[in-house]
């Protein structure tokens, strides 16, 4: 769980750009997205395979470049 404390003489906004960044670098938001539903089993392994596809179809572009 991410936790800012606010330090002396800080204003609110920083401490919340903060937290922010500390959620984001921790991939809260991420996990939160991830669980929020289900997903079936086998939805799942097509996503997978497709994003292997796209990872695969970028890295070859970027080598043909």
């Amino acid at each position: 769980m991410a936790e800012v404390i606010v330090q002396e003489g800080e204003t609110l906004e920083s401490a919340l750009r903060r937290f922010k960044r500390k959620v984001q670098q921790e991939d809260i938001i991420k996990e939160i997205k991830k669980h929020s539903y289900y997903i079936k089993p086998g939805e799942k392994r097509r996503l997978k395979q497709a994003l292997a596809r796209k990872r695969s179809r970028k890295k070859r572009s970027k080598e043909a470049d």
